[in-house]
């Protein structure tokens, strides 16, 4: 894997530490797939937990695939062991919904919180969440909601949420977010010549009520092209 730290050193001063005692919301997000996005939302949460010593979640948008929970769990090496789940919900309130709800032994629904796990990365300040698929059994679906209640609770225990975010061209779940998150980071691959699809994502986040803090480019770039800077708020 491509070490990151040096970008990720940069990005953080870019978007700047959190304030003490106000915890800061952060999606990260790419207009398409195979983007790099999910790399780099993990490893600036990475680096977030162990060198600015902050508490950090991960939170993985992309439920049905739970891919941060599984990238961590094969890497212990580099992350370090995942603690057993824990209750991912700070209220008892949810990012997401289970419809028809899932019933539990005695018939009674299941909270939709219940079926949101989190993990500690080790025996440091990082932690991540893992949908349980086994939620979706007998037809049922999971819809990300509108609303801002989990994100309000979650900001409330934690200096900082790193929210990875399926790609716009396969998922909603980044814009019906987006009006929640502090910032949002726009991810591009290096080698990608195409701005327009980046572009019109940047204009769906800010019609959604999103703000998009920049661009950042993958496998070796930080700094934005010229020609990509009139891309930026």
């Amino acid at each position: 894997m491509v070490d990151l730290s040096a970008e990720m050193a940069e990005l953080w001063a870019s978007l700047g530490a959190p304030a003490a005692g106000a915890g800061r919301l952060v999606q990260f997000i790419a207009a398409r797939r195979a983007e790099g996005t999910s790399t780099v939302a993990r490893e600036f949460a990475h680096f977030a937990a162990r060198r600015a010593g902050r508490s950090v979640w991960l939170v993985d948008l992309d439920l049905l695939r739970s891919a941060q929970h599984a990238a961590i769990a094969a890497d212990t090496e580099r992350y370090g062991p995942l603690s057993a789940p824990a209750g991912a919900s700070p209220d008892g309130s949810a990012f997401f919904t289970v419809r028809p709800p899932a019933p539990d032994a005695e018939g009674r629904p299941v909270p939709d919180a219940a079926w949101l796990s989190a993990h500690q990365v080790g025996a440091g300040r990082l932690w991540v969440t893992r949908f349980q698929r086994q939620a979706l059994q007998g037809g049922r679906s999971v819809h990300v909601l509108p609303t801002p209640d989990y994100w309000r609770a979650l900001r409330a225990h934690v200096d900082l949420v790193i929210v990875d975010s399926p790609a716009a061209d396969r998922s909603q779940a980044g814009l019906t977010v987006a009006p929640h998150m502090d910032q949002t980071v726009l991810v591009v691959a290096a080698d990608q010549a195409d701005v327009a699809a980046p572009a019109r994502l940047k204009d769906a986040l800010h019609g959604a009520g999103g703000h998009v803090a920049g661009l950042f480019f993958n496998r070796g770039q930080v700094e934005a092209p010229a020609f990509l800077k009139a891309l930026l708020p």
